[in-house]
Protein backbone atom coordinates (compact mmCIF):
# COMPACT_ATOMS: atom_id res chain seq x y z
CA UNK A 1 0.00 0.00 0.00
CA UNK A 2 1.36 3.49 -1.15
CA UNK A 3 1.26 6.48 0.62
CA UNK A 4 -2.57 7.53 0.62
CA UNK A 5 -4.02 9.07 4.16
CA UNK A 6 -7.85 8.70 4.08
CA UNK A 7 -10.01 11.26 5.88
CA UNK A 8 -10.62 12.35 7.86
CA UNK A 9 -7.15 12.12 10.13
CA UNK A 10 -7.81 11.26 13.71
CA UNK A 11 -5.63 13.47 15.53
CA UNK A 12 -3.83 12.85 19.07
CA UNK A 13 -3.59 14.00 22.31
CA UNK A 14 -2.96 17.43 22.88
CA UNK A 15 -4.12 19.88 26.23
CA UNK A 16 -7.13 21.45 25.30
CA UNK A 17 -8.39 19.22 22.25
CA UNK A 18 -11.09 16.87 22.40
CA UNK A 19 -11.17 14.15 19.83
CA UNK A 20 -9.71 15.99 17.23
CA UNK A 21 -9.84 15.53 13.63
CA UNK A 22 -8.94 16.14 10.66
CA UNK A 23 -10.75 16.59 7.11
CA UNK A 24 -7.89 16.30 4.61
CA UNK A 25 -8.29 16.89 0.94
CA UNK A 26 -5.79 16.49 -1.89
CA UNK A 27 -3.69 19.19 -3.22
CA UNK A 28 -0.83 20.09 -5.47
CA UNK A 29 2.59 19.47 -4.19
CA UNK A 30 5.25 21.97 -4.92
CA UNK A 31 7.34 19.31 -7.02
CA UNK A 32 6.16 16.26 -9.13
CA UNK A 33 7.57 13.70 -6.79
CA UNK A 34 5.22 14.75 -3.97
CA UNK A 35 2.17 14.42 -2.92
CA UNK A 36 0.27 17.07 -0.72
CA UNK A 37 -3.32 17.28 1.47
CA UNK A 38 -4.58 20.18 2.86
CA UNK A 39 -6.79 20.10 5.97
CA UNK A 40 -10.07 21.51 4.60
CA UNK A 41 -12.40 21.16 7.74
CA UNK A 42 -11.83 20.21 12.07
CA UNK A 43 -13.67 17.72 14.06
CA UNK A 44 -13.77 17.83 17.94
CA UNK A 45 -12.95 20.56 19.87
CA UNK A 46 -9.94 22.86 18.80
CA UNK A 47 -10.81 26.26 19.94
CA UNK A 48 -8.92 28.44 17.78
CA UNK A 49 -7.42 26.44 15.03
CA UNK A 50 -7.83 27.55 11.58
CA UNK A 51 -8.20 25.73 8.59
CA UNK A 52 -5.93 25.83 5.26
CA UNK A 53 -6.35 28.97 3.53
CA UNK A 54 -3.31 30.61 0.93
CA UNK A 55 -2.38 32.96 3.77
CA UNK A 56 -2.32 30.59 6.77
CA UNK A 57 -1.71 27.53 5.05
CA UNK A 58 -2.05 23.66 7.07
CA UNK A 59 -0.83 21.09 4.68
CA UNK A 60 1.01 17.72 4.50
CA UNK A 61 3.42 16.78 2.24
CA UNK A 62 4.98 13.70 1.41
CA UNK A 63 7.95 13.13 -1.41
CA UNK A 64 9.92 10.36 -2.37
CA UNK A 65 13.58 10.42 -3.82
CA UNK A 66 13.10 12.15 -7.47
CA UNK A 67 15.74 9.36 -8.55
CA UNK A 68 16.00 5.93 -6.55
CA UNK A 69 19.53 5.33 -5.89
CA UNK A 70 20.91 1.51 -5.92
CA UNK A 71 24.34 -0.27 -4.68
CA UNK A 72 26.84 -0.09 -6.35
CA UNK A 73 29.13 -2.92 -7.18
CA UNK A 74 31.40 -4.84 -3.85
CA UNK A 75 34.96 -4.07 -3.64
CA UNK A 76 36.89 -7.01 -5.21
CA UNK A 77 39.73 -6.93 -2.93
CA UNK A 78 37.88 -6.44 0.24
CA UNK A 79 34.61 -7.70 -0.19
CA UNK A 80 33.18 -4.84 1.07
CA UNK A 81 30.37 -2.28 -0.49
CA UNK A 82 32.60 1.20 -1.40
CA UNK A 83 29.73 2.96 -0.52
CA UNK A 84 26.14 2.96 0.40
CA UNK A 85 24.18 5.78 -1.09
CA UNK A 86 20.72 7.22 1.17
CA UNK A 87 17.80 7.16 -0.97
CA UNK A 88 16.01 10.51 1.21
CA UNK A 89 12.20 10.41 2.10
CA UNK A 90 10.76 14.01 3.13
CA UNK A 91 7.36 14.86 4.95
CA UNK A 92 6.56 18.55 5.82
CA UNK A 93 3.54 19.43 7.75
CA UNK A 94 2.85 23.03 7.55
CA UNK A 95 0.28 25.43 9.65
CA UNK A 96 -0.21 28.69 9.46
CA UNK A 97 0.45 30.64 13.25
CA UNK A 98 0.36 34.27 14.47
CA UNK A 99 3.10 35.17 16.51
CA UNK A 100 1.68 38.58 18.30
CA UNK A 101 -1.92 39.26 18.25
CA UNK A 102 -2.47 41.40 15.17
CA UNK A 103 0.36 40.78 13.35
CA UNK A 104 0.66 38.88 10.02
CA UNK A 105 0.41 35.12 10.32
CA UNK A 106 3.73 32.91 9.56
CA UNK A 107 4.94 29.01 8.47
CA UNK A 108 5.48 26.86 11.80
CA UNK A 109 7.11 23.62 10.60
CA UNK A 110 7.88 19.92 11.20
CA UNK A 111 9.94 18.65 8.75
CA UNK A 112 10.77 14.74 8.77
CA UNK A 113 13.85 13.42 6.83
CA UNK A 114 13.84 10.22 5.95
CA UNK A 115 17.36 8.48 5.26
CA UNK A 116 17.40 5.10 3.86
CA UNK A 117 19.84 2.55 3.14
CA UNK A 118 20.19 1.96 -0.55
CA UNK A 119 19.50 -2.04 -0.51
CA UNK A 120 18.21 -2.13 2.64
CA UNK A 121 14.11 -1.78 1.53
CA UNK A 122 15.01 -5.55 -0.53
CA UNK A 123 17.42 -6.92 2.39
CA UNK A 124 16.04 -6.02 5.76
CA UNK A 125 12.45 -4.77 4.90
CA UNK A 126 11.33 -5.70 8.67
CA UNK A 127 13.73 -3.98 10.67
CA UNK A 128 12.97 -0.54 8.14
CA UNK A 129 9.13 -1.41 9.30
CA UNK A 130 10.70 -1.46 13.17
CA UNK A 131 11.83 2.14 12.33
CA UNK A 132 8.98 3.31 11.33
CA UNK A 133 6.84 1.47 13.84
CA UNK A 134 8.64 3.02 16.61
CA UNK A 135 9.31 6.28 15.55
CA UNK A 136 5.70 6.94 14.38
CA UNK A 137 4.23 5.09 17.75
CA UNK A 138 6.83 7.00 19.54
CA UNK A 139 5.76 10.88 18.01
CA UNK A 140 1.88 9.25 18.60
CA UNK A 141 2.57 7.93 22.06
CA UNK A 142 3.97 12.01 22.92
CA UNK A 143 2.07 14.32 20.80
CA UNK A 144 0.71 16.22 23.61
CA UNK A 145 3.79 15.96 25.29
CA UNK A 146 5.52 17.41 22.31
CA UNK A 147 3.00 19.93 22.47
CA UNK A 148 3.20 20.88 25.92
CA UNK A 149 6.85 21.19 25.77
CA UNK A 150 6.97 23.86 22.77
CA UNK A 151 4.47 25.45 24.40
CA UNK A 152 5.67 25.73 27.46
CA UNK A 153 9.35 25.54 26.87
CA UNK A 154 9.67 22.72 29.86
CA UNK A 155 11.10 19.57 28.97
Amino acid sequence: MSFAPSTPVTGTAQTGFTAPTYTISADTAPDVNGKQYAVTALGGTQTGVTTHSVSSPFTFTFWRPKAFKALGPVDPTTGQLRSVPMNVWKCIIRKGVTPLAGQSVRNAMISITQEIPAGSDTADAPNLRALYSFAIGVLSQQSSGIGDTVVSGVM
